[in-house]
């Protein structure tokens, strides 16, 4: 076997291994979650204007185990990220590793951020929007499941996609994109991100803006932050020339 099979086995070795770590902290944070996850639900429910009913007793554990799973999403992140950063991070300079190491936390934190305005904006706006339409004309009946589905598909998303400027100035340390490239596909990357708000909002132009403008202003945040870091980064490889 020659040094090359020999790399790619190592290689595969060492990502199975972070990979199962990843796995491992993910289960950890799952069963922690569950000794908390009834307190969880009943602040999510505390306020609502209506009841949530159940149409059979493995419903509520379902619900359980959705919310349990998101927390220990959050909780995971960080330690994903850490292992992300021990798997590449041979190839990196010890500039690039003390940079790239210091975006760890920021993920944790943008992750919040974005679950936090998909709960606290996103959420009220379209509940509100899909009960006016109902009006007096039908009588509202929500399941537990299928409210907390609606719940997780307009929150869990916006988890994801507030951390495009940390994942964007983590790529550029790397040297994988630059900022040059991302105003290339500025008009791609805003129609994708256009049809993302308008399918998670209802079909109202108020909701579509409300929800665009925070994704698109994003974008532009992560092509200014990856400038930044590119310049940088250009100025200490003409340092060391």
């Amino acid at each position: 076997m020659n040094d090359q099979a020999v790399n790619v086995i190592q290689h595969f070795e060492e990502l199975r291994k972070r990979l199962i770590i990843i796995a491992v902290t993910f289960i950890v944070f799952l069963a922690l979650s569950f000794i908390f996850v009834k307190d969880i639900y009943e602040w999510l429910v505390k306020d609502l204007d209506f009841k949530l009913a159940v149409l059979g007793p493995s419903e509520i554990l379902w619900v359980y185990f959705m919310l349990a799973s998101v927390v220990a999403i959050a909780g995971a992140i960080p330690v994903a990220a850490h292992q992300i950063w021990l798997f590449v991070s041979p190839a990196l300079t010890k500039a690039e590793r003390k940079v790239t190491l210091s975006y760890i936390p920021s993920l944790f934190f943008l992750f919040l951020t974005g679950i936090s305005f998909g709960y606290f904006v996103l959420l009220p706006l379209v509940l509100n929007f899909l009960m006016a339409l109902s009006g007096e004309m039908f009588t509202a009946f929500f399941t537990t499941e299928k409210y907390f589905k609606f719940v997780l598909h307009l929150t869990l998303p916006f988890g994801f996609l507030f951390e495009l400027p940390v994942v964007i100035m983590f790529l550029t340390s790397l040297g994988i994109i630059n900022p040059y490239s991302l105003q290339k596909i500025r008009k791609y990357a805003y129609f994708v991100l256009i049809v993302v708000a308008i399918l998670v909002t209802p079909p109202d132009f108020i909701s579509d803006i409300l929800v665009t403008l925070p994704l698109l202003l994003l974008y532009e945040a992560s092509v200014s932050l990856s400038k930044i870091i590119y310049s940088r980064k250009m100025k200490k490889q003409e340092a060391l020339q």
